[in-house]
């Protein structure tokens, strides 16, 4: 099981000082449409993605109950997150839906096996809660969309799991109401900026904290949302279905 370590209120204040210097450097930085701001960096993304996440990724599998057949993975990209689920669950079958064709072809190569599906769609509008599966995982998508797509999102997720299934996410959390409203300010004023048209998914993280997370989890329908682990903005959470 991981250990969690969250930031003393020194380090926090720190934190945002640095935040403020970060997003202030961004202001004039080109806004990227979604799938093509991954498509662009294929090369490195599981290098960058192992360095920040790479003891997360292997503790994913101790966090999911016993006997797991099916799991529904949104925003999969090239499937870090299921070496240690297979290796653990020997009958897991997986649906992994994302937006980026690359990263999908890249996941088959990872894992060329019929156990894993994969889906290239906008997980928002592809109807997966037609399905029943056993859990529903993302890592590391969700911070890039706003609170109405969230809830959209969960609401989604929660009518694709079972009674008694759940819900696993690892993501960034905002630490403080301050971090979300500026980063949410950040996000509106670079998407009014931006040539991309109004439905385009960008590439601007806009994390919700623990609060609002959790608000928008029991408010799609499941029953308890658990904090499992935090390393400072890297949360983990676990929302169940009764």
């Amino acid at each position: 099981m991981l250990v969690s370590k969250t930031r003393t209120p020194e380090e926090q204040a720190a934190y945002l000082v640095e935040l403020r210097s970060w997003l202030e450097g961004e202001r004039d930085t080109p806004v990227e449409e979604m799938s093509s701001f991954f498509a662009h960096r294929l090369d490195q993304y599981e290098g960058v993605h192992l360095a920040h996440w790479a003891a997360e990724y292997e503790a994913l599998a101790d966090y999911l109950p016993d006997g797991l057949s099916t799991l529904l993975d949104i925003g999969c990209g090239t499937g870090l997150e299921l070496a240690s689920l297979l290796r653990r669950f020997s009958d897991l079958r997986v649906t992994g839906i994302d937006l980026s064709a690359p990263m999908l072809e890249k996941l088959r190569q990872n894992y060329p096996s019929s156990r894993v599906e994969t889906i290239c769609a906008d997980y928002f509008s592809y109807p997966f809660e037609g399905r029943q599966y056993d859990a529903a995982l993302s890592f590391e998508t969700l911070h890039h969309f706003p609170y109405q797509k969230k809830r959209e999102i969960y609401r989604k997720l929660y009518r694709a799991v079972h009674s008694g299934g759940c819900y696993l996410e690892c993501d960034y959390l905002a630490c403080c109401q301050e971090e979300e409203d500026l980063c949410l300010a950040e996000y509106h004023r670079r998407r009014q900026a931006s040539d991309l048209p109004e439905g385009a998914f960008v590439h601007i993280d806009i994390p919700l904290t623990l609060a609002h997370q959790t608000e928008l989890l029991t408010e799609a329908g499941f029953a308890r949302v658990e904090l499992l682990y935090q390393n400072e903005g890297t949360a983990l959470l676990r929302a169940e279905r009764e």
